[in-house]
Order: C-alpha cells, then sequence, then structure tokens
C-alpha cells in the first residue's frame, strides 16, 4: 500500500496543489477526514482555514479532535475510521505529549501505513519524523531540543517556518545532532509531498536542502 504525507512548514491552509493530492488519496473512502490539534480559545472559528481549500474540492466530513480533551478511546475511535488525517500547528511540545507519547501515535502509524495519507503543519509536521527537533524559537526555554516522532519518516529531518524565523543554524545544528539524515527547511505556505518516504514534489514559497554544508534552494 502507497504512503503518503504532507508536511507544512508554517499553519495551514493547505496549498491548492497538495490539497489537491491530499484529496485524491482520499478518495478511496467516504469516511471523515480527522483534524488533530491541540485546543485553544477560539478553536471553533479557526477551523475553516484548515478545511476550507478541501471543501472547496468536495471534502465536506471532519472530525474535530481538540487536545486533550477529546478522549483518547474517542480520538482512536474517529482515526480508525477517517479517510485522513491532518495534525495542526502550535506548541510542538504539546504535540508530542499529547500525540506520540500516548495511544494516538500506534493508531496513527497504522493508518499511516494501510494507505491513508497523513498531513502535518508545522509542529505536526515535526512530531511526524523520527526525530522531532524542535527550535529555540520554539520553546520556552529557548534551547534546541529533541524528542522521539511518530516515526513516519525515518531518514529526514525539518526545520518549519525556515525563512521567517532565519533557522539556518537551527538546521545545522539538527544536522550536527543526527547524521545520515536528509535536511530539509521549509518556509511557511509551503508543502511537501512524500510518496513511500520519497520526496515527491513541493509547492509554494520555499524549501531547501542542507547538503555538504551548503544551503540551496530546492523550489
Amino acid at each position: 500500500m502507497d504512503k503518503h504525507l504532507f508536511l507544512f512548514g508554517g499553519g495551514p491552509p493547505f496549498t491548492l496543489n497538495m490539497a489537491k493530492i491530499f484529496v485524491r488519496k482520499t478518495s478511496h473512502s467516504k469516511e471523515p477526514i480527522s483534524i488533530l490539534f491541540v485546543e485553544r480559545d477560539g478553536w471553533e472559528e479557526y477551523m475553516p482555514v484548515y478545511t476550507q481549500t478541501l471543501e472547496n474540492l468536495g471534502i465536506n466530513d471532519f472530525h474535530y479532535l481538540p487536545l486533550p480533551n477529546t478522549p483518547i478511546e474517542q480520538v482512536i475511535e474517529c482515526l480508525t475510521k477517517s479517510s485522513g488525517i491532518i495534525i495542526g500547528g502550535g506548541h510542538t511540545n504539546l504535540y508530542a505529549e499529547y500525540i506520540v507519547e500516548t495511544e494516538i501515535s500506534k493508531i496513527i502509524k497504522e493508518r499511516y501505513e494501510s494507505g491513508i495519507p497523513v498531513a502535518g503543519f508545522s509542529a505536526g509536521a515535526l512530531i511526524s519524523l523520527e526525530k522531532c527537533i524542535i527550535s529555540p524559537k520554539d520553546n520556552e526555554q529557548n534551547e534546541f531540543q529533541h524528542r522521539r516522532g511518530l516515526v513516519l519518516l525515518s531518514n529526514v529531518l525539518i526545520a518549519v517556518h525556515f525563512s521567517e524565523w532565519n533557522d539556518e543554524d537551527h538546521l545545522r545544528n539538527a544536522a550536527n545532532h543526527f547524521s545520515g539524515r536528509v535536511n530539509y527547511g521549509i518556509d511557511e505556505h509551503t508543502g511537501m509531498y512524500f510518496l513511500n518516504g520519497q520526496l515527491e514534489s513541493t509547492e509554494g514559497k520555499g524549501v531547501y536542502r542542507l547538503e555538504n554544508g551548503m544551503i540551496n534552494k530546492i523550489n
């Protein structure tokens, strides 16, 4: 079964072509798309930012799963019956605690392995990998951090909000800590689509690759 992973360098919405691919990969099922996110005030008003582009393409059924206030059993039941999974953006350490460090992680990986497309925005993208690397600009300690991710990809490191946060040093630091991986910086309003673990396409403002000490823009 083909595996589909979409990584975005900032928050929603989907870029248009990435949304089209995501919708095509959910078309074999009539089940809803699940949106996992850390709950915050006003989240109901914010959800159309995630969904509008998909709705324009004909998707109208969604499970909204705010964490940690949605019971894990309910989350797992919804994910089991979903045609696609979206993991939102926000405080990366909280996403790791509420998703990676719980039973939710197992069902996400099972669904991904079965061909259900997974899309992660910012924090959601970071926790999707084997190594979730967290910028000093993304934690209260203002330090380089790393922790276990969902392991949907095992050979890739990413830095999100790359140009906006001027995070070249962060990506270099991550590459020095974890060698033997492909290292990308992803700007906001930018997506990367991985098919079976390999980069298939990009769309948006900018994707950068760190290789042999040089950072080059690849889109």
